[in-house]
């Protein structure tokens, strides 16, 4: 009996890992295959005004390379506002943004700690384009980038749009290598989401949205994952856009990345209890299955995995399948550990760095979904610590080349 009970609960934990990382993607692709890509709408005579936001706490290692992409995107000057939010930065970061005000950037300075998304409420009133580009403090914009998402909502059904983040990195950040097949990942997912209608969630790096959307938001939630769900409320609907790239250079190490996930994990959970009447498929219809198949659905599997986990010693006692499962979990677990703890400063081998990027974002929902259980917020924004994104636009640490999936 216990051993029927077991197995069954086995089976089911990994039917659940495998739709919502395979399964889900597959009914997309296969309901899509008849639906047009996205339409790309020709140049308008007269660009719309934009606004570009870019928080940033503590920066002054990045911000100025980060200005100056923004200043060199291929957008009309004089339709373009540039808003530089200040969330009490200690480092001098506020003194090189000052140095740009002469070229028409803007400096809110905040006197004290808010957190990024109360940050960007900050930018809301100060705001004058018809549409609000944010973007972060420690990336790089594609000069067509602006573009792009501006050309995406001249659909007058598109509320919200989205870019397409490219993992860069340098041999210093080979231990979160794995990050970029997971970006890869996503950004295709997005993809056949926007061919069936629209993307539950954007790019906290890149994203653009009409200003009557972006609205003030409860500090606790994802702003870049509540505009598209505020822009659906409105009927409109989000969209991933490939050629508004935006390279994203990963963090430094596997604990950093870990830290993280956690914060936009929990951050991501409390803005889908905000909005949870947007599960309710008799509501919402596609809209609600692709959300709790793209969101839900993948923060539930870490739990999944430890059910599956607790199955699988059940069983190994008079099993001899359920043995060399459970071994090949141990050996999972070793290889993870070791590529965790190996150090910081040297190029862990990829099959020492995969599982160990694997095992850390599960353990990190856990930790996201423990953060929530018990009602305690989010850790305040640390903005990510990204090797190659420091300097000045001289720089030559940073190049903006996507790499190969690994």
């Amino acid at each position: 009996m216990i051993s029927g009970v077991a197995t069954e609960v086995l089976l089911a934990s990994a039917a659940l890992a495998l739709y919502a990382y395979a399964g889900y993607p597959l009914l997309l692709w296969l309901i899509g295959l008849r639906r047009p890509a996205l339409r790309r709408h020709p140049a308008p005579a007269d660009w719309p005004a934009i606004t570009v936001v870019i928080p940033v706490y503590n920066g002054a290692d990045v911000i100025r390379a980060t200005i100056d992409a923004v200043l060199a995107l291929d957008y009309p000057v004089e339709r373009r506002q540039v808003m530089v939010v200040s969330d009490a930065s200690t480092d001098g970061t506020d003194a090189l943004v000052a140095a740009y005000v002469a070229r028409g950037v803007e400096l809110v300075r905040l006197e004290r700690r808010v957190g990024k998304t109360a940050a960007e409420n900050a930018a809301l009133g100060r705001s004058r384009g018809e549409i609000v580009v944010n973007t972060d403090a420690a990336i790089r914009l594609h000069p067509q980038a602006a573009k792009e998402l501006v050309l995406a909502l001249a659909d007058p059904s598109v509320g919200a749009a989205s870019g397409r983040d490219v993992s860069v990195g340098t041999a210093e950040t080979n231990a979160t290598l794995s990050e970029s097949s997971y970006v890869g990942y996503e950004m295709w997912v997005r993809e056949l989401e926007t061919r069936l209608g629209g993307i539950v969630g954007a790019s906290g790096s890149l994203y653009a949205i009409r200003r009557d959307l972006q609205v003030s938001l409860p500090p606790t939630v994802a702003r870049d994952f509540a505009a598209v769900l505020v822009a659906r409320e409105r009927g409109y609907r989000a969209v991933s856009v490939p050629r508004a790239v935006c390279f994203v250079p990963r963090g430094r190490s596997l604990r950093q990345e870990y830290r993280r996930k956690v914060r936009t994990m929990t951050r991501g959970l409390e803005t889908l209890w905000h909005k949870r009447r947007l599960l309710d498929p008799g509501r919402d219809g596609v809209f609600a299955w692709m959300l709790f198949s793209h969101k839900l659905c993948r923060w539930l599997v870490p739990w999944a995995g430890l059910t599956a986990l607790g199955a699988t010693v059940l069983l190994a006692s008079g099993t001899s399948w359920a043995q060399w499962l459970l071994a090949g979990w141990a050996i999972g677990a070793g290889l993870a550990l070791v590529g965790w703890w190996w150090p910081e400063d040297g190029a862990a081998p990829h099959v020492l760095a995969a599982p160990a990027y694997l095992a850390g974002a599960q353990v990190a929902a856990l930790h996201a979904w423990w953060n929530v259980l018990r009602r305690t917020a989010a850790p305040t924004w640390e903005p990510t610590q990204r090797p190659g994104a420091r300097g000045g636009a001289a720089s030559s640490s940073f190049e903006p080349r996507p790499e190969r999936k690994a």
